[in-house]
């Protein structure tokens, strides 16, 4: 856990918002290289991406604030709501306010929905790669404890620190228990996705498949990951599924509907 990077006087640089930064623009080369192949212009598509970025941002902060109000910012100054270079982003909101922003440019612009679509769906996976190697750095999202070979333990001060400590699990100059290491599961299996998404693009029967593909693959990764996590409370909790596993549900059902839908278009044009 390495949350600072480096400082330039009093100017503090975060690894989280280096490696948001990362995410951007590997997403937008991968994402630019896809465009060629469908013909739409590389501008529109870092244009699309700016929009992507704000619109990610936005909607995983606000999720990850209504979802740990009463723990985190109750009783802090309003100015932490917008420090997200200390961590504190929710994927699937992120997602959603992507996915909004998206739609509202590609109508803007007149640009062909699903064939955008397809093209940026595999950098959507790669950038949460960055993103949660991000988290591991801030020392957030922690897993579950265990004993497996490969837990990791935080230090003291950390989040998983913290939530032991209050728990009287360690002591007050101990690290955390060792937990599972869900930032690096979550890691590799959205790299494992932007592989397949990236090759299944080249091969796709119809528009919009790779982006219906991407909300199937993301709804069962992210809560398979969720089984692991650690950092929930019984507050968060819901009929013994975590937030994130409720979400996942919709998106599942929409990205069969979505395939199903846009499949049997082409099959009628054909």
């Amino acid at each position: 856990m390495h949350p600072i990077a480096f400082q330039i006087g009093r100017l503090t640089i975060h690894w989280y918002g280096v490696m948001i930064a990362l995410a951007f623009l590997a997403g937008l080369w991968t994402a630019t290289l896809r465009a060629r192949r469908e013909k739409i212009s590389g501008e529109r598509i870092a244009d699309i991406t700016l929009w992507l970025m704000v619109g990610g941002i936005i909607g995983a902060r606000a999720v990850y604030v209504a979802t740990y109000w009463r723990e985190e910012f109750a009783d802090q100054p309003f100015s932490e709501i917008f420090m997200i270079q200390h961590g504190g982003l929710v994927y699937y909101g992120g997602l959603i306010g992507a996915m909004i922003a998206g739609m509202i440019y590609i109508r803007w612009k007149k640009m062909p929905l699903w064939k955008t679509a397809d093209v940026l769906a595999p950098s959507i996976a790669l950038g949460n790669v960055f993103g949660r190697i991000g988290c591991l750095l801030n020392g957030c999202c922690f897993g579950r404890v265990c004993d497996a070979p490969w837990a990791i333990r935080f230090p003291n001060g950390s989040y998983a620190w913290d939530q032991h400590y209050q728990q009287g699990l360690v002591g007050e100059h101990d690290m955390s228990l060792p937990v599972h290491p869900t930032e690096i599961y979550d890691a590799l299996l959205n790299f494992g996705v932007y592989v397949f998404l990236a090759w299944l693009f080249r091969r796709k029967k119809f528009d919009g498949q790779i982006f219906a593909t991407c909300l199937l693959c993301y709804a069962v990764t992210r809560s398979l990951v969720e089984c692991f996590r650690g950092d929930y409370t019984n507050l968060h909790y819901h009929l013994g599924l975590t937030p994130a596993q409720w979400v996942s549900v919709p998106i599942f059902a929409a990205g069969l509907a979505l395939a199903a839908i846009l499949s049997r278009r082409e099959a009628k044009r054909g």
